[in-house]
């Protein structure tokens, strides 16, 4: 049985009085891919947060290596689409290099830096967007190089955070597939939290639905069709009722 990575343990979190998550305990095990869906306000964003260190809660959280003891991983992020101008001359090239160089943004590149970014896109098959500007980027495009940029250096553990959203049909296939090579090449976990339950059949191992604790578990098919989830959203396996 695979090892848990990411064990979460009656964790709570509340803002001005307002419970935002109530006693949640969930796992994520090594190698899978885990899709946290939930209304609005229903905690995603917010327990993300929390397994980054970036918000305070009570309970536990705490990763592991294969050997199921407590160490500190690598997290690679990908946050909710940030929006670019697309009169922006910045370029994907430029992005990296404010990211993972300590070389000023506003000097030339050198060739090695070119080369380490070409290497980064190619994880994610985007070499080819290395001189776009980023503004001019479909809402795939930018999820891909988002992408490449969280798996710089490489972490143990992806998270992202609506990486479908503003994404079409075909882009979301792409992303996923990518996902799921990533995932398999490099032995990493992935959380995920999305909107979108078209792709979770194909892609998910397991699929945890949220509305400040977990109401249900499971494989997609398990939770899709659960009477939970026909209560959250008032659909049964993505579909309308």
């Amino acid at each position: 049985m695979a090892e848990s990575v990411l064990h979460v343990e009656n964790v709570t979190m509340q803002f001005g009085g307002v419970v935002a998550v109530n006693n949640l305990s969930m796992d994520i095990y090594e190698g899978e891919i885990v899709a946290l869906i939930g209304p609005n306000g229903a905690g995603k964003s917010t327990l993300i947060r929390a397994i980054l260190g970036q918000q305070e809660y009570t309970g536990r959280i705490t990763f592991h290596g294969p050997d199921g003891r407590e160490r500190k991983l690598r997290i690679g992020y990908v946050p909710q689409s940030p929006n670019f101008a697309k009169g922006d001359p910045i370029s994907v090239l430029d992005l990296f290099a404010c990211c993972i160089s300590r070389r000023p943004a506003f000097l030339r590149p050198t060739k090695a830096l070119r080369e380490k970014v070409l290497a980064c896109l190619a994880h994610v098959h985007a070499e080819s967007l290395i001189d776009r500007r980023v503004g001019a980027l479909s809402g795939g495009e930018l999820q891909r190089v988002l992408l490449a940029l969280a798996l710089e250096p490489m972490p143990n553990m992806l998270i992202l955070d609506e990486p479908l959203s503003g994404v079409d049909v075909e882009g979301m296939a792409l992303l996923m597939d990518m996902l799921d090579e990533i995932r398999h090449k490099f032995d990493l976990s992935i959380l995920m939290t999305t909107h979108d339950f078209s792709m979770l059949e194909r892609y998910a191992d397991r699929v945890v639905l949220l509305r400040e604790r977990v109401l249900r578990a499971g494989t997609p098919q398990e939770v899709l069709s659960s009477d939970e989830f026909a209560q959250v959203f008032h659909m049964r396996g993505g579909s309308a009722e």
